[in-house]
């Protein structure tokens, strides 16, 4: 799952990123509003943090200009402005949800998995095909005979896969999406987490397969 961070503060930014990708989240993280606004274009983003107070364009303009546009992705506004009517001000822009600083990491996490289980319209967070199941809040992946707290990229690899059984994902959008737009990541590095995931999908007794198919992509299969 790939959110956008918006947030001017580096030290700050640094220290979400950090635990946002501890958490099994990819992220990538701009410090001004402007900034903000080419990479929404450009990407689509499973959620948004955004703050209010950034130079070049206010986070209130951002959103404002998301909704305007008819963007539906589900915003976060994360401030220190902590007044009802700042409060207010934010929702009634578009915002799903508002946070003030300081706040606890644990609380910022149950609101990120509330945004975006709304807009997947996934109420119990979990992903299956075959008889495989996907923990989206867990990170768990089991089958009738055992189970597996998969690696952050792992997990995200299969979650994408497991989103969109019957689509080709390319080793290029594995790149982008799960280790971002800037990575200089190579394509063997995908081929060497697809070849984990294959490990434990048969430690696992799994009924899908993920195919690899040439000068195409990935994509999960029955077994045959």
């Amino acid at each position: 799952m790939r959110l956008l961070l918006v947030e001017d503060e580096r030290s700050l930014s640094k220290a979400l990123t950090a635990i946002l990708e501890g958490n099994h989240y990819s992220v990538d993280a701009v410090y001004d509003g402007q900034e903000a606004l080419a990479y929404l274009e450009a990407t689509d983003y499973d959620g948004v943090i955004l703050d209010i107070m950034l130079p070049k364009v206010d986070g209130l303009s951002v959103l404002r200009q998301l909704r305007a546009q008819g963007s539906h992705v589900p915003v976060l506004m994360l401030t220190a402005k902590s007044e009802v009517e700042d409060r207010v001000l934010g929702l009634d822009s578009g915002a799903n949800d508002y946070l003030a600083k300081p706040f606890a990491t644990a609380e910022l996490l149950a609101r990120i998995r509330a945004m975006t289980r709304i807009r997947r319209g996934q109420g119990n967070n979990l992903l299956r095909r075959g008889n495989l199941t996907l923990d989206l809040a867990s990170f768990e992946l089991s089958t009738p005979t055992g189970s597996t707290r998969l690696p952050n990229k792992e997990f995200q690899m299969l979650e994408m896969l497991m989103s969109s059984p019957s689509a080709l994902i390319s080793a290029g959008r594995f790149i982008e999406t799960v280790w971002g737009l800037d990575s200089d990541v190579e394509t063997n590095v995908v081929w060497v987490h697809i070849s984990c995931l294959r490990r434990i999908l048969t430690e696992l007794g799994a009924d899908v397969q993920i195919r690899a198919v040439r000068n195409g992509g990935y994509r999960l299969e029955a077994v045959r």
